[in-house]
């Protein structure tokens, strides 16, 4: 809901809280809760870490409403399912949130789309059975992600005040009176929880073949072979980076998007 967007937004800033760079963290360079590479596609291309940590607030507010607050339908979602859901995206980004509402609401997920389809299934449901049931799940894919033992504390506690508030607002709490009712959290839970790609393989398919295709291109210059099949050869072991890259990428998504044991969608009513 529209009523809903200020509150969630302030209390998603508090989650987020300011500049990281937490080796673990798959995000990287991050500020307010955006990482350096939403910055380089909405503001400013060739971003550094040190243009993260400049980040303005506003910069920041712009990129939360135009990806993931507009991108979900948030304002046409019920209060508390919006919060929930804008919260997951943020977090755990907006492929995976849209598909959990997708199947939490019995539509396939093929897509993270919501649709007219996807709103529609949203208004037979009782809202706070759908915040329950968003709010378990994404806690039990944190838990089963390799980064929980080093983030898992703050997440933890940063699903169950997204979960509590979400009820309230479902319960048609009033917004403006919700601070006094539900404290704004204390203590920030940053880091993004989705499926890192491996470092250690993502080294071995991308640097690896390059650095074994330059050293090869150069045993074949240094032993008078012609230009053109040094260049063959090159390019031979770039081509098998690029795939390798694409690979890992592909398997990092599909992990990314599977479906966690447990959700049982809602019946409508």
């Amino acid at each position: 809901m529209k009523e809903t967007y200020d509150e969630a937004l302030k209390r998603l800033l508090a989650h987020e809280g300011g500049y990281t760079n937490h080796p673990s963290d798959p995000g990287g360079p991050t500020n307010f809760g955006i990482t350096i590479h939403d910055y380089r596609k909405y503001v400013r291309p060739n971003a550094t870490a040190d243009d993260v940590r400049a980040m303005r607030l506003d910069e920041a507010k712009a990129i939360y409403r135009a990806k993931y607050w507009d991108a979900q339908r948030c304002d046409d979602l019920p209060a508390g399912v919006d919060y929930t859901v804008f919260d997951y995206g943020v977090n755990s980004g907006i492929g995976r949130s849209g598909r959990v509402l997708r199947r939490v609401v019995g539509l396939p997920d093929t897509t993270h789309a919501v649709t007219d389809e996807v709103l529609r299934a949203v208004a037979r449901r009782d809202p706070k059975a759908l915040v329950t049931a968003i709010n378990d799940e994404r806690l039990r894919f944190l838990k089963s992600l390799k980064t929980w033992p080093v983030f898992g504390r703050g997440w933890g506690r940063r699903v169950a005040e997204v979960k509590a508030f979400s009820l309230k607002l479902a319960e048609h709490t009033v917004v403006a009176n919700a601070p006094a009712s539900h404290p704004m959290p204390t203590e920030a839970a940053p880091a993004k929880g989705v499926v890192p790609l491996p470092k250690g393989l993502q080294k071995v398919t991308t640097a690896t073949p390059v650095a074994a295709g330059g050293a090869t291109a150069k045993t074949l210059h240094d032993s008078g072979h012609d230009p053109w099949t040094v260049l063959a050869v090159a390019g031979g072991f770039v081509l098998i980076a690029g795939i390798g890259w694409v690979a890992f990428h592909w398997w990092q998504q599909r992990r990314q998007h599977a479906p966690t044991p447990g959700l049982v969608p809602i019946p409508a009513n």
